[in-house]
């Protein structure tokens, strides 16, 4: 049997998705000796399954009073922004923009999004109204009116790559994980070679679980408290096609009935990615029912809209969060600390900027500077395989495209 290697650091984070990567990425700013490990690919589950629209709150103020949630990602986009000009680390000026910003229109009228309009001294992002010149393809026949928001929506794939590019020496794959606490502090995190080669222990003063639902075995494995997570499913629909490019939300009553986002696949194919409540109710459906309501869905919500050639697939995922209550979407990230084991949900991918200052605060680790090059090297000499990052949704092998 081949001899276990071995490494120390402060820190070993488990769950490669952008909570993990960024979590990472600060505390190596901080001067952190620290260390992800990845089973899978990175961002597979819900990363790589984000629609990536920086959200402001605009989606989660539409009843007019600001909920928890609006509060919590009315920043964001800005901070976003500052990393994505290279103004503020991590820098993600390589990372793919789809759009600049997203459009919003009722599903009748303006009169769906009165409340979003009674809200708009609240949001830091704040709608307006788009003439109808300067409209979408999309939006042209929209009987209401439709408004800009300032939110951005990237690329999650090209998010993860530039990410792992940044902390490349730090990324571990592993066949499994076999964590456990050490008697009088500190971690032990055991690696199964995915070449079949030595396995290698990590010992740590801190771990870090960021692995989404993952979370919840990784906790039981430790001993720690259960019900700290819960799971909301969602089955999603895809069309791709000539359709036009499209980023935005219909509003319906108080809420978010169809979102679009626009992607390409590895064929250079427009993709429409479907979200809001039509991926919620599509939970319930299978996949040709539900792909016989999105089509019907998005004719109604965009008048004009040709989806004869379009085809169609669908899949399936849990949103992997912090206990809410009531089983409701928790309003903040959610940060749980359990001695020397902290446990990371970010909610919604553009709040792990703010999850990562979170668990830092918690971690309570002085910061070290002058260390960076003498860690490098000793990450770098491992030679340790790194997981790959996920593909689209759109181009996993796993899909059944129907349609012409």
């Amino acid at each position: 049997m081949a001899e276990v290697r071995e490494i120390t650091c402060d820190v070993v984070v488990l769950g490669g998705g952008v909570a993990g990567l960024w979590i990472l990425d600060a505390l190596r700013r901080s001067g952190t000796r620290a260390l992800l490990v990845e089973t899978g690919a990175l961002g597979s589950g819900q990363t790589i399954t984000a629609q990536g629209i920086l959200h402001g709150g605009v989606k989660y103020a539409l009843s007019g009073a600001p909920s928890d949630a609006a509060r919590a990602v009315r920043d964001m986009p800005d901070r976003w922004r500052r990393s994505l000009t290279g103004v503020e680390e991590p820098d993600l000026t390589s990372v793919h923009l789809r759009a600049p910003v997203c459009h919003l229109w009722g599903a009748d009228t303006l009169r769906g999004m009165a409340g979003l309009l009674g809200a708009r001294a609240f949001l830091r992002a704040s709608p307006e109204k788009v003439a109808d010149a300067e409209r979408p393809a999309s939006l042209a026949r929209v009987p209401g009116a439709v408004l800009r928001v300032p939110e951005p929506v990237l690329c999650p794939r090209s998010l993860l790559e530039v990410l792992a590019e940044r902390n490349a020496p730090f990324l571990l794959a592993a066949r499994a994980v076999s964590p456990r606490r050490v008697e009088g502090g500190g971690s032990e995190v055991l690696l199964g070679d995915p070449r079949g080669g030595a396995d290698l222990l990590v010992r740590a003063r801190m771990l870090v679980l960021s692995a989404g639902a993952g979370n919840e075995s990784l906790r039981a494995g430790l001993g720690l408290p259960p019900g700290a997570m819960q799971r909301r499913a969602l089955h999603v629909p895809l069309l791709r096609g000539e359709m036009p490019t499209l980023n935005g939300h219909c509003v319906e009553g108080a809420s978010v009935r169809l979102t679009v986002t626009t992607g390409r696949d590895r064929s250079g194919r427009v993709v429409w990615h479907l979200g809001g409540g039509l991926s919620e109710e599509g939970v319930r459906l299978e996949p040709p029912a539900l792909l016989r309501l999105a089509r019907a869905e998005v004719e109604r919500l965009l008048p004009g809209t040709d989806l004869s050639g379009a085809q169609g697939a669908t899949f399936r995922v849990d949103r992997a969060e912090g206990r809410g209550e009531g089983g409701s979407m928790p309003g903040d990230v959610t940060v749980l600390r359990d001695g020397d084991v902290v446990t990371a949900w970010p909610t919604k991918l553009v709040l792990a900027p703010r999850l990562a200052e979170r668990v830092l605060d918690l971690l309570q680790l002085a910061a070290c500077s002058g260390r960076e090059e003498a860690w490098r090297a000793e990450a770098t000499s491992l030679a340790w395989p790194s997981s790959p990052v996920a593909p689209l949704p759109w181009d996993r092998e796993d899909l059944t495209w129907t349609g012409p």
